[in-house]
């Protein structure tokens, strides 16, 4: 819970998506003895009070409060769009499902580096580049998302452009003891087997 004081915090795990390059539902693969969802579920809150799974009501509500998109069909940022139309809170942590060595320590600090800043992204930088699927939102982006999602744009990373941004660099995530590790996702059997040899 935040102190008095505090931005108030939600998290988000996106779970909408198709899964199509892996063949399966990633969000029930069995990964070190836990599905993704119930690993990034128990992730999530071990720092939110308010965790809220984004995707099928019909398939994940079983496990906690689900939404759905408003915008289906359009990938992660229709996602971010419909989490920040539900949220209450100032500061919205967004973690994809298939992102299994994200920890507890990680959204902490991000939720920190946000709690400093009033930009309505905070978001790491990683070798891959940015990391928008596992970043803090502030509710002002819903209206950014919105516009882009309605004109067909679905690409996250274009909704940056010109908007206040707190972008957290590779140095200042790995003097925190983070690697670039912890934002592997898998997407892939391919990615599923490497991810076996990573030990973050």
């Amino acid at each position: 819970m935040p102190n008095q004081g505090q931005p108030t915090r939600a998290a988000y795990l996106q779970a909408g998506g198709k899964s199509t390059r892996m063949g399966e539902n990633k969000a029930f693969l069995d990964f070190r003895s836990q599905t993704l969802l119930a690993r990034a579920l128990e992730t999530l809150r071990q720092v939110c009070v308010d965790v809220t799974i984004v995707g099928d009501p019909k398939i994940f509500s079983v496990f906690g409060p689900t939404i759905a998109d408003i915008f289906s069909g359009c990938g992660p940022l229709g996602g971010i769009h419909a989490a920040l139309n539900h949220s209450k809170a100032e500061l919205n942590l967004m973690l994809a499902v298939d992102m299994p060595f994200v920890s507890a320590d990680l959204l902490k600090f991000l939720l920190d580096k946000a709690s400093e800043t009033t930009d309505l992204v905070t978001i790491p930088r990683a070798s891959r580049g940015l990391q928008p699927l596992c970043a803090v939102y502030r509710p002002v982006f819903a209206s950014i998302a919105e516009r882009a999602l309605k004109a067909g744009n679905f690409k996250i990373d274009a909704t940056f452009a010109d908007i206040p941004m707190h972008v957290i660099a590779e140095q200042e995530v790995v003097s925190a003891g983070f690697s670039a590790a912890n934002f592997f996702n898998l997407n892939t059997p391919d990615d599923r087997r490497a991810a076996g040899d990573l030990i973050p």
